[in-house]
């Protein structure tokens, strides 16, 4: 049975063991249930296989242990794990408010694309964590969750959240010909799904960061999630640069993102 209702969004996070991911759940597990769905790293948050105490009073309950964050351990490229994760959060929550599509596979050919068979074994793994993923997610949340309650959606303000990358949209050096593509890819996967489901009121966005935290503090790119999922945007794709050339998108008054400058074909 779903459990019984905080009052809180509920958030299904992908790839919550890594950078970004365990930086949200770091930053909002108070705020959020979130189903913290990670292959073998967990996020540094309190959940129902760890959990905070006081070294000097272990016995005392601290209040930080009363938001758990619900750990999920998948492989989401393997056949059925996707559907299973959406299975545990509305068996676990009854419905999901957010879809955080943060998992990713990252490889790069440094010597190029034409360098032995490194680049065409890249495609596979690239396109179906980064794209083929994000898909399925959607998909399945859609059928099994939003598809038949327009009215709910619409209340709940229910969305999706794509982290791409600067490279889905810019060329750089260093063999990220695949990855930069997947990306691309998942920008305009993000406008057909902000599209498709806006006929049954769940809306789509992709946030496009750089290099974080080399360039962008993680903490920019964790806030530029949480202001996509507050306003009404959809159908966008938001780069996230250093905070010196940083403007707003319209549409939300936020302080850390904005709209992706797409070059004509």
């Amino acid at each position: 049975m779903p459990r019984a209702d905080t009052g809180r969004r509920v958030c299904l996070l992908t790839g919550a063991g890594g950078v970004l991911g365990d930086a949200f759940c770091r930053a909002f597990y108070q705020h959020y249930d979130i189903v913290a769905v990670c292959r073998t790293r967990t996020p540094a948050a309190p959940s129902q296989d760890e959990w905070f105490i006081d070294p000097l009073n272990p016995s005392e309950p601290l209040p930080e242990n009363d938001s758990r964050v619900f750990v999920v351990r998948a492989d989401l490229t393997r056949e059925g794990e996707a559907e299973r994760v959406v299975d545990l959060a509305l068996a676990r929550f009854g419905a999901v408010d957010l879809l955080v599509n943060n998992a990713a596979h990252t490889a790069m050919q440094p010597r190029g694309i034409v360098d032995g068979d490194t680049a065409l074994n890249a495609f596979d793994p690239h396109f179906t964590l980064n794209v083929g993923v994000p898909l399925r997610l959607s998909t399945r949340l859609a059928q099994r969750c939003w598809l038949h309650d327009d009215a709910g959606n619409r209340a709940r303000n229910r969305n999706i959240v794509n982290v791409s990358s600067i490279s889905g949209s810019e060329v750089y050096p260093g063999g990220q010909a695949v990855y930069s593509a997947s990306k691309a890819a998942l920008n305009q996967l993000t406008r057909h799904l902000a599209v498709e489901f806006a006929e049954f009121g769940v809306r789509a966005n992709a946030i496009a960061p750089n290099s974080f935290p080399a360039l962008v503090p993680t903490e920019q790119v964790v806030s530029a999630v949480a202001e996509l999922d507050a306003g009404t945007m959809t159908g966008g794709v938001y780069g996230v640069d250093a905070p010196a050339a940083t403007t707003a998108p319209a549409e939300s008054g936020g302080r850390h993102a904005r709209p992706v400058a797409e070059r004509p074909g």
